[in-house]
């Protein structure tokens, strides 16, 4: 009895779509967060009569054969990029992104990671860092007597002092663009890392070579759409119910089989 079998695998199915709906509706106020989506194929057939098979004496082939599937598997779990509204904030180290790219910023381990989130703040140093406390790349430091930080889309910060008239440059924040940026390892607190599937970044000011531009005083909002992703939960519960009900049925006809006399 394949079915059972088949339906256990179209139950996982549903429940691996059901967990990332509530991946993206968890995160539909988290900052620069891009929504997912569960990816699927169908598994190994068992070719019974294989197309094409003669058939007869005479040479005659069959047209389609006898191919039973043995369900389905998760092929992969991919993000969909795509803008998220820009919210303004007023903060001057709040930053969006308007297009592609990602900001990079320095792990502890002194690896490099990659983020969309632009909350950045000021440690007691006065570097430029994440939320997480991790430096942007490049090392900005704001000089404790500026009075104020500007910073414009191509990415070049400005410090502007009591004293002087026009502000200073102080730095610059770059982004960095990948081949494949579907192929990102994300580890946690909006940050991803570079794999062999995403190639090496790229990473340049903004503006150039396809990158997107800053805009100082913005935030970018989740990307996630709550009405279709509770219209994609009732259809995986659905999904799930149906292939219960497969299962149920064919303990049913097992059933009666082993009560035959």
């Amino acid at each position: 009895m394949r079915a059972l079998d088949i339906a256990a695998t179209g139950m996982d199915a549903q429940q691996t779509r059901v967990e990332v709906i509530s991946q993206n509706l968890a995160n539909m106020s988290t900052t620069g967060y891009n929504a997912r989506r569960a990816d699927f194929a169908d598994l190994h057939y068992q070719q019974i009569a294989q197309p094409g098979t003669i058939n007869a004496a005479d040479g005659t082939t069959l047209p389609t054969g006898i191919q039973l599937g043995l369900g389905v598997r998760a092929a992969a779990v991919s993000m969909e990029f795509a803008q998220g509204s820009l919210e303004a904030t007023g903060g001057e180290l709040d930053l969006a992104i308007e297009g592609a790219g990602y900001v990079e910023v320095t792990l502890p381990s002194g690896l490099s990671a990659y983020t969309r989130d632009g909350a950045l703040n000021r440690n007691g140093e006065g570097l430029i860092v994440n939320s997480d406390g991790y430096e942007v790349a490049g090392g900005i430091t704001i000089p404790e007597e500026a009075r104020s930080i500007s910073i414009n889309a191509d990415g070049e910060v400005y410090a502007s002092f009591d004293d002087q008239v026009e502000p200073q440059l102080i730095g610059a924040i770059n982004l960095a663009t990948f081949v494949n940026q579907k192929g990102l390892e994300a580890i946690g607190g909006n940050l991803f890392v570079e794999t062999p599937a995403s190639g090496q970044p790229n990473v340049g000011p903004p503006g150039e070579n396809g990158r997107g531009t800053l805009r100082q005083g913005y935030l970018e909002s989740s990307s996630v759409d709550p009405v279709r992703e509770i219209s994609d939960l009732i259809s995986a519960q659905r999904g799930y119910e149906l292939n219960a009900k497969v299962i149920t049925a064919a303990d049913q006809m097992l059933g009666a089989t082993t009560q035959i006399r």
